[in-house]
């Protein structure tokens, strides 16, 4: 891939406001997207997101009317994903689940494992138990950019959805055991599809306003 692909991609991706209902993602592609943000980078590696994705679409439809941000979008979307974001108890040093990640999943040594946790501890410390949430919730981000921009290596389009009432989303989620809110908080959603209209050009500031580089 060249530097003129890598910019067609860019620019290929935008806030796509109606999708084409009748159009819909392949397993396979659906598949690389979600790999996206399996495999985004996340601080410390503490991967603290889950991903749901709805392609039901009574469900979608019941969503809308809780998401003011994606009344057209996820109503007519292939597929919307709501990103869940682990609550702070459930990325503390000391959580079964930290333990699962350093030993079953990273397979970290017992030496290893023990510093890691001495470092996620300090880490606490310093943020505080009032700010580990967004410090968990800034990690979901970054997988929601890198599966919005998989989809658009593959000439898919999406929509970032963060305007939504969150207790209610929550609400429809616990009421379908797809969710504890003991674990977990929803933190966005993101709709999947093809575009109905035309992507209007990109109106961005130019270069030299956005980027300072220090030599």
């Amino acid at each position: 891939m060249n530097r003129n692909e890598v910019l067609d991609i860019l620019n290929f991706r935008h806030a796509c406001k109606e999708f084409d209902s009748t159009k819909k993602i392949s397993s396979e592609d659906l598949e690389v997207i979600l790999e996206g943000g399996r495999l985004a980078p996340s601080s410390v590696g503490i991967e603290p997101w889950h991903f749901i994705v709805i392609q039901n679409q009574e469900l979608k439809d019941e969503l809308a009317k809780v998401c003011f941000g994606g009344t057209k979008q996820i109503p007519t979307c292939s597929d919307f994903v709501i990103y869940l974001t682990r609550t702070p108890k459930e990325i503390k040093s000391d959580s079964p689940y930290i333990e699962h990640l350093l030993k079953d999943v990273q397979h970290l040594p017992e030496d290893a494992s023990s510093n890691m946790k001495k470092f996620l501890k300090s880490a606490e410390n310093m943020i505080g138990d009032a700010n580990m949430q967004a410090y968990a919730n800034e990690q979901t981000y970054i997988a929601l950019s890198s599966m919005m921009l998989s989809a658009a290596m593959l000439n898919i389009d999406s929509c970032a959805i963060g305007g939504m009432d969150k207790k209610a989303v929550e609400k429809i989620l616990v009421d379908r055991n797809l969710m504890d809110t003991d674990k977990f908080q929803v933190t966005l959603g993101c709709a999947f599809g093809y575009r109905v209209n035309k992507a209007k050009p990109k109106l961005r500031q130019p270069m030299n306003e956005v980027v300072t580089i220090v030599k």
